[in-house]
């Protein structure tokens, strides 16, 4: 069973506040004073156009009785996440035939997150030089892994 941190990662601690105060009912505002914070700054970090910080993640994770650290943890996975579909995470893109992904084009591929489904398509549809680029990218064990769990038709 996945822990609370590998279903979240990637996702804005702002976006996990969110829901928390909304299973609480507990108000934006209300909840930004409780804490001694302008209700603007927990909005924007709310919003995700703000990055959490430390003083504001121990307040917060102290109110709504988070593990230390957590959502520090949350803001770190969501900054991987964007730093690398900025610089364009992707294998060899030249190595494979533009049928192997004939409904959807590579630009709207998250690699990461698509990982287990990619895998298994060129293992079912690719030819040798697709299936060696996958196992370069990911790694002979993570796709050895994955495949294990599969079955490939």
């Amino acid at each position: 069973m996945k822990s609370k941190l590998d279903i979240l990662k990637g996702v804005h601690p702002g976006k996990f506040i969110e829901r928390e105060l909304l299973k609480t009912k507990i108000s934006k505002r209300q909840f930004a004073l409780s804490i001694n914070e302008h209700p603007q700054t927990l909005g924007a970090i709310m919003k995700g156009t703000r990055n959490m910080n430390v003083p504001l993640s121990l307040k917060i994770e102290e109110k709504l009785d988070l593990e230390e650290g957590f959502l520090m943890t949350l803001q770190v996975f969501h900054d991987i996440k964007k730093t690398k579909r900025d610089i364009n995470y992707k294998p060899n893109l030249s190595k494979f035939r533009k049928g192997i992904f004939w409904d959807t084009t590579y630009e709207k591929i998250d690699w990461k997150l698509m990982k287990r489904s990619i895998i298994q398509r060129v293992f079912s549809y690719g030819n040798k030089a697709e299936q060696n680029e996958i196992t370069e990218f990911y790694g002979k064990k993570e796709v050895d892994e994955i495949l294990s769990k599969i079955e490939l038709r």
